[in-house]
């Protein structure tokens, strides 16, 4: 009897493991035969992939990835699968004159499959979403000129605040990717968010966070398996749904109540949108605008300090724009700043702005996508891009070329002066701004609030940059496999002291 019931057992086993492999060759038969096949004229399909996953090495070593996927191909365009999805990996110059000038490339349509970093909020509107023609009359009109000068003073008071704040800390100890990071959102929140969020610390401390697990929670699993409930993609929707309550809530008591207010948030009620769309919208704007310019913003702020010459050129150009500007040249220099316009604020700082471009070309990681929307294969030489595939383009393709930039991994603002001008050696030489037409505007947005956080606090404090205990360090190199703008790997801070007549 005992002897039978092995035989039973044994024989249950492996009924129970047939069906499990029969089951699992099943899905993938079924998988692979869902993806699309590259035509005879796409470049070359890249080898070194997996089933299913496909070339997994695109999320955990994405620039040594296409380093050697280009290296293995003639023409240094090559083909390869992100799970289902078919993709066209492209470099060199006429690749990337084409990735980014061919109108049947579509920015929105590629960043809403590859890109999995921003929130995911289904809209009535759906289709004008994925194509970016309700985000852009949207973000079109809130960053008119008008709106910018509008804003400006509260812009500098939310500024001010967070720095008095820094210089009333006896610790004179900041770590900027937190202290500043936040002053970014603040004003990015100012502009394209709710007043409400903007003006409640704790509101504001809450939705950050949200919006970094959400950051965090980001995962290849996501692209390859959207359908999987994993639990990076289960934090993501729960921070994603609490996001959503806190600015619903601020819509249904404007609307049960009558209050309004003037920002971002008013012009979308007035309308006429939704609440989903409404959240769509300031997600989707918050996320775009948040992550690159908060980075890069703490970013200058450590590369001044690690080079005093150009610190004392940045203040030198500080301290002249507010001379050039101010009724009273006896004021202290942060009150001369405060009262500048919004045109001195977006002309009387190249420095400033040749300081940020470095600092985007260094910290812009990782890859820009696009999908083939036009109808049909697009040309790129001799090869195409399927309709339908996706194609991406490795930003240090070009920002990390020695061709155009000599010494490519040190921050030097002078490669953009007119004398050297290496931006300007070849088309698209700095694609740190995108191309569409919300990137751009943002870009505007972007320099604003860069020049005013750095002027005043350059204005404010002497500083530099140490470890938690105020010991001078060097900056951690950045990790050039990353995905996007990141945070240090090693926790970097701002020592610093006011300085007399209160940045006099």
């Amino acid at each position: 009897m005992a002897i039978l019931n092995i035989f039973q057992s044994l024989s249950l086993s492996s009924i129970i493991l047939s069906v499990t492999v029969l089951g699992s060759l099943a899905f993938c038969l079924t998988f692979l035969s869902r993806r699309p096949s590259f035509p005879k004229n796409a470049p070359p399909l890249f080898r070194g992939g997996y089933p299913i996953l496909g070339a997994y090495q695109f999320f955990t070593r994405r620039w040594d990835f296409f380093r050697h996927a280009s290296a293995a191909s003639p023409s240094g365009n090559f083909s390869y699968y992100i799970g289902q999805h078919a993709v066209v990996g492209l470099s060199g110059d006429d690749s990337r004159k084409a990735f980014f000038e061919n109108r049947g490339l579509g920015f929105a349509e590629g960043y809403a499959v590859l890109f999995n970093m921003s929130p995911k909020v289904d809209t009535e509107k759906e289709e004008d979403m994925v194509s970016g023609s309700y985000f852009s009359s949207r973000i079109t009109r809130m960053l008119r000129k008008e709106n910018f000068v509008r804003g400006l003073p509260q812009l500098i008071k939310d500024t001010r605040a967070r720095l008095d704040a820094l210089a009333a800390d006896p610790s004179g100890i900041t770590d900027p990717f937190e202290s500043i990071y936040k002053i970014v959102y603040q004003l990015t929140m100012r502009t394209v968010g709710a007043n409400e969020i903007a003006d409640d610390p704790v509101l504001l401390n809450k939705t950050l966070s949200l919006f970094e697990t959400i950051e965090h929670s980001s995962q290849p699993s996501t692209i390859i398996f959207p359908w999987l409930a994993s639990p990076a993609m289960i934090r993501r929707y729960i921070a994603g749904g609490k996001l959503y309550m806190v600015f619903k809530s601020i819509v249904d008591d404007r609307k049960r109540t009558g209050r309004r207010e003037d920002d971002a948030l008013q012009y979308l009620i007035d309308q006429g949108d939704s609440v989903n769309q409404i959240i769509g919208f300031v997600l989707g704007a918050l996320f775009a605008g948040q992550l690159n310019s908060g980075i890069n913003a703490c970013y200058v702020l450590c590369y001044l300090a690690q080079n005093p010459h150009w610190l004392s050129e940045a203040r030198k150009e500080i301290t002249a724009a507010g001379a050039k500007h101010s009724t009273n040249p006896d004021q202290p220099l942060v009150e001369q700043l405060a009262s500048l316009s919004l045109e001195a604020w977006e002309t009387e700082f190249p420095l400033l702005d040749m300081c940020l471009r470095d600092s985007i070309r260094l910290q812009l990681l990782g890859t820009a996508f696009r999908r083939n929307v036009s109808g049909h294969a697009i040309k790129i030489g001799t090869e195409v891009i399927p309709n339908g595939a996706f194609a991406t383009y490795h930003l240090d393709d070009v920002h990390q070329d020695p061709a155009i930039y000599p010494d490519p991994e040190t921050w030097d603002p002078s490669r953009y002066m007119p004398h050297r001008a290496e931006d300007k050696k070849k088309p698209h030489a700095f694609v740190g701004w995108g191309s569409s037409i919300h990137v751009c505007l943002g870009m505007r947005f972007a320099k604003l609030e860069q020049n005013i956080i750095v002027a005043f606090f350059v204005a404010m404090f002497d500083f530099e940059v140490t470890d938690r205990e105020g010991r001078s360090m060097k900056l951690p190199k950045t990790d050039r496999n990353g995905h996007a703008a990141s945070k240090p790997s090693k926790p970097v801070y701002l020592k610093y002291r006011v300085r007399e007549k209160s940045g006099a």
